[in-house]
């Protein structure tokens, strides 16, 4: 079983839609707290940094929401231009083999956007959303649960495969393979798989198991 995050995993968020997202996050927060944009950058750091998501400060102190906010600062008309991706994935993800999950923070509207924009929708099994974790996402455990519960999975017969650290550490606390997707070079104990990109996996899996 894969289990593959979404933004910085299977596309990169980085250059577009990532600062879109926060713009309109940081317009949100203007408007809730009444501040202007260097106090909004803020705070949506901070809760970033201590949460795991900015709707996770915001639920937890100050009871937004979930639904609004989602509502508000996941909008992209024109998303289809706007996302980078490598168009080998598809050959890859047939190369993996196996049910293959989807798991990201995102709402579930955005993480259908973006798998039909780049073409992936159909090598998937399944799609789970920040809205299937009761809007706590990762790398707090309650989605990873529910995941596992849903498809009646063993975490350690499942593969993770994320850009994040904080998630990794996550699903390597439940028992399951992790695949940090990173250009970074060093180690971490908790990674047992490090990978540039996606398209790297079906090489170095098949390697590892036939070695």
């Amino acid at each position: 079983m894969w289990i593959f995050d979404l933004d910085n995993t299977l596309h990169d968020a980085r250059p577009r839609i990532f600062p879109s997202m926060h713009q309109q996050i940081n317009a949100y927060l203007r408007r809730y707290f009444d501040v202007d944009e260097t106090g909004a950058n803020e705070i949506r750091q901070s809760f970033w940094r201590t949460y795991g998501t900015t709707l996770n400060g915001l639920m937890r102190h100050h009871g937004a929401d979930p639904r609004h906010f989602l509502r508000e600062t996941h909008v992209f008309p024109e998303l289809a231009e706007m996302v980078v991706h490598e168009n080998a994935l598809k050959h890859a993800l047939r190369l993996l083999g196996g049910t293959k999950l989807v798991f990201s923070n995102a709402p579930r509207h955005y993480v259908q956007q973006v798998l039909r924009a780049i073409r992936l929708d159909r090598y998937f099994d399944g799609v789970y959303s920040i809205e299937d974790a009761r809007y706590r996402g990762k790398p707090a455990l309650h989605g990873f649960h529910f995941l596992l519960r849903k498809h009646h999975l063993d975490a350690h017969r499942c593969a993770f495969v994320d850009d994040a650290l904080e998630n990794l550490r996550a699903a390597h606390r439940l028992g399951m393979s992790t695949v940090w997707v990173s250009g970074e070079r060093r180690r971490v104990p908790f990674v047992d798989l490090r990978v540039a990109s996606v398209l790297e996996l079906p090489r170095l899996v098949f390697r590892t198991s036939s070695a």
